[in-house]
This record gives structure tokens, C-alpha cells and sequence, in this order.
């Protein structure tokens, strides 16, 4: 029996296609960070395919959101990578996890575009992508073809193309989750003591060879064992978290915020002097008196205090002795309260 031409043509370009999956998947098999492998996986997509247009979307709450926002000032992540709640998503992809095709209406899907991104669409395809089960955004793809992405067209291959993107996630996910924790307390995502007090001996010599100011603030939580007492240590854990994005929100990039440990907090506060640093403080603690947490039907407020030390006040030898002076003044402070 004789097969038909257009089988054999299309059992052709099965294979061609297959192999180009497996090649991308060979590529990026062994990265193991974020950037590279995104950097990477669209690269090949585009070239081996002659895609114009191809990037990710990522659900602010999905699991990964958290260390891809670490790179996100990454000039190429801006144009590559577009970060959404996830209520926009679903509400654009139907929450199906088959892909989804257009061409028209498509500014629908501007949500799923990178802001600085310049993408002139004709015709869109959006595979969404997992994580242990967890939707956690979609792999797209674009042409000024309208033609290119036509809703119909068979979806399988952008289906084998997702799979293959989310098992390689996984493996890039499971090795940066180990990284972040080497240098990240889990709970709040600060930074851990030890990196801590290696960016305070740094920015210390920085301090003292340049005659720059530096200030380190020490404090912790007045009422961390009565929240936990009173509205349960998950509460707790989430007036931790409340007080570690007020230290961060109301900083500048410079500035190091960490967890020193339990309820305890060390902000390094590089070209600052004392005063400075006593109202960066102050709008941190009016922040939190502004804004309560809700638990069991009622409302909490945490509250602080803090301990300041300078660089330049008498016998600051050393780093350790820096530190050591703002916790002796946060337990003085804690005293008199």
C-alpha cells in the first residue's frame, strides 16, 4: 500500500519538529539559574522555529514569582518576562491549561506583555506552564502574522513545547530555591545574619577608608509573644513578614535589611548618619501604627524598638563593636519603655 505524500510530509515535519524539541531541551537541561535559562530557552524558540516574538508571563503569587522579582532589574527580564496577579491571568487564559490561540482582540492580552517590551502583534499563543502541579504563568509566543497563531490550528506541539519548559522549571527551580535559602531566612525573604555580618564588615571598611557615614539600626518586635499567644503563631509569623516589607518598602536600595534572628531585626544604613536614620525609623514605626493586621475577627498593630549606633561615634573600632552598640541601646530603649 502506498502512503500519501501529505502523510509522509507531515510525519516529516513531525520529526523535525521533534528534534528541535529535544534540542531545546538539551540546551537548557543543565542551567541552573533563572536568568540563563530564560535567557536561553527563548532564544532557542525564536530561532529555531522563526518565532518574532516569544516570552514569559509569570503570576505574582506563583511560587517562582519570588526569586525571578529578584532579577527583574535585569534589562533583559524587562523585555522578556511580564509579571501579573494572578486574577488577570485566569481571567485571560479561561484558567485552561491547553493553549490558547488569537487574532483578534488582542489587546486583551496586553497584561501578559512585558511593559518594555515593542511587540507589533498580528497573532498570539499562550501555553500555559506548571510547577508541581501549580500553574505558575504561560510560555507565548507572537508573529505580525495574523495567520501564524490562527485559533484552530492544532495545539498539540505548543502543548509538547510546555511540558517540556515545565520540567526543565522544575529543575531550575529546585536549585535556586537551595540558593536563595543559603542566603535568605525562609519566613520573611530578608537577608540571613551570616550575610548580614559579612555586608557589615564590608560596607564598614568601605566607611572608614572613604570617611563616609554609616549607620546600623538594631531592633525588634515589643509584642511578638503576646500576638502569638493571643492570635496564634501563624499571626505571628505575619506580623514578622508585615514588619520585614515595612523595612524594605521604606529604605533605598542601598540599604541592607536582614533578620538577625526571632523577632529580631539589622538595617545597615550605608551614607547615613544618625538623625537620617532616625527618620527612616520613625516613618517605619508610623507606618506600622497606621496600618493593623486583622486576625480572629479583631485588629493588631505591631509596634518596635530600635537601637542606633554611627560609625563615627568614639571606640567604634570594628564592625562587631558597631553592631554590639545598637543592641545594647535597643535593650536600653526596651527598658525603658
Amino acid at each position: 500500500m502506498t502512503i500519501p505524500h501529505s502523510v509522509l510530509e507531515r510525519l516529516k515535519n513531525n520529526e523535525i519538529t521533534a528534534r528541535k524539541f529535544h534540542e531545546i531541551e538539551i540546551s537548557i537541561l543543565t542551567i541552573l539559574n533563572f536568568q540563563d535559562f530564560i535567557k536561553k530557552l527563548l532564544f532557542e524558540i525564536s530561532s529555531k522555529f522563526s518565532v518574532p516574538y516569544t516570552w514569559l508571563s509569570i503570576i505574582e503569587e506563583s511560587s517562582i514569582s519570588r526569586y525571578l522579582q529578584n532579577i527583574q532589574n535585569s534589562k533583559f527580564l524587562k523585555t522578556s518576562t511580564a509579571f501579573l496577579p494572578e486574577k488577570n491571568f485566569s481571567s485571560i487564559t479561561r484558567n485552561q491549561l491547553k493553549p490558547l490561540l488569537a487574532n483578534k482582540n488582542l489587546t486583551e492580552f496586553h497584561p501578559l506583555i512585558p511593559e518594555a517590551s515593542e511587540y507589533k502583534l498580528g497573532s498570539i499563543a499562550i501555553a500555559p506552564i506548571t510547577l508541581d502541579g501549580e500553574i505558575v504563568g504561560s510560555i507565548n509566543q507572537a508573529d505580525k502574522n495574523i495567520h501564524r497563531f490562527e485559533p484552530g490550528i492544532d495545539t498539540s506541539l505548543l502543548e509538547q513545547l510546555a511540558l517540556k519548559v515545565s520540567l526543565c522549571l522544575s529543575n531550575v527551580t529546585a536549585h535556586e530555591q537551595l540558593k536563595f535559602l543559603a542566603f535568605h531566612d525562609p519566613l520573611t525573604g530578608l537577608l540571613n545574619r551570616g550575610v548580614m555580618e559579612r555586608a557589615l564588615e564590608r560596607e564598614f571598611q568601605r566607611s572608614k577608608r572613604y570617611h563616609i557615614d554609616l549607620t546600623v539600626l538594631f531592633l525588634d518586635l515589643d509584642d511578638l509573644k503576646s500576638i502569638n499567644d493571643t492570635f496564634g503563631h501563624d499571626n505571628g509569623d505575619m506580623a514578622l513578614c508585615h514588619t520585614a516589607n515595612c523595612l524594605k518598602s521604606h529604605g533605598r536600595d542601598s540599604d541592607i535589611v536582614a533578620r538577625f534572628a526571632g523577632d529580631e531585626f539589622v538595617v545597615i544604613l550605608p551614607s547615613t548618619n544618625k538623625n537620617q536614620a532616625a527618620n527612616y525609623i520613625n516613618r517605619v514605626k508610623q507606618k506600622l501604627a497606621s496600618d493593623p493586621l486583622s486576625a480572629n475577627n479583631t485588629t493588631f498593630y505591631v509596634k518596635l524598638s530600635h537601637g542606633l549606633s554611627s560609625v563615627f561615634e568614639k571606640g567604634m573600632n570594628s564592625s562587631a563593636i558597631l553592631l554590639k552598640a545598637a543592641d545594647k541601646r535597643l535593650y536600653q530603649a526596651k527598658q525603658n519603655k
